[in-house]
């Protein structure tokens, strides 16, 4: 078996190229890191999450989610409170300035991610978003950390038009 022909190797090798192609527009022109980034996506679209549903919505784990907000509060583009008497737990906003950055950055971001999209045809795209939720699916289906059969994941909404399971 080659590895370049392992399908796990062959996605994560994709989904990092495409990555690479988006971190290449709100990195260099706004100077946002990859968990930057995500933070300030999940906080625009929800307005303020604690650090419990931070860390459940995204990939990253609760040190790079910290990590991210020093840097991100440090620009002022969050605010960070501690909540209650439990010093770990936070809640984290999105600030205006941090918004307007968003919006001005997902712009450009967006526009670089159809101009890819573009130059697939428009059936290779439809069956690639079917394929991507159908994989999501079929992951949750076969994991259950609680068993030790897989790992606990952040899954995202189900797709417009998709029944929910």
């Amino acid at each position: 078996m080659h590895i370049e022909t392992f399908f796990p190797y062959r996605l994560a090798v994709v989904a990092e190229a495409f990555s690479r192609q988006l971190v290449a527009v709100y990195g260099r022109e706004y100077g946002l890191s990859r968990e930057e980034w995500r933070l300030l996506f999940l906080l625009e679209d929800a307005g303020s999450l604690n650090s419990s549903q931070l860390a459940q919505r995204t990939t990253l784990d609760k040190v790079q989610v910290s990590r991210a907000a020093s840097r991100l509060e440090a620009k002022n583009l969050i605010t960070r409170e501690v909540l209650g008497s439990d010093r770990r737990l936070r809640d984290y906003a999105i600030t205006e300035t941090g918004r307007g950055l968003f919006l001005r950055a997902f712009g450009q971001v967006e526009a670089r991610a159809e101009e890819i999209f573009a130059a697939m045809p428009a059936a290779d795209r439809e069956a690639l978003e079917r394929g991507i939720s159908a994989l999501d699916r079929a992951i949750a289906a076969v994991t259950r950390p609680e068993a030790g059969h897989g790992a606990a994941f952040p899954r995202p909404p189900d797709a417009p038009g998709e029944p929910a399971e």
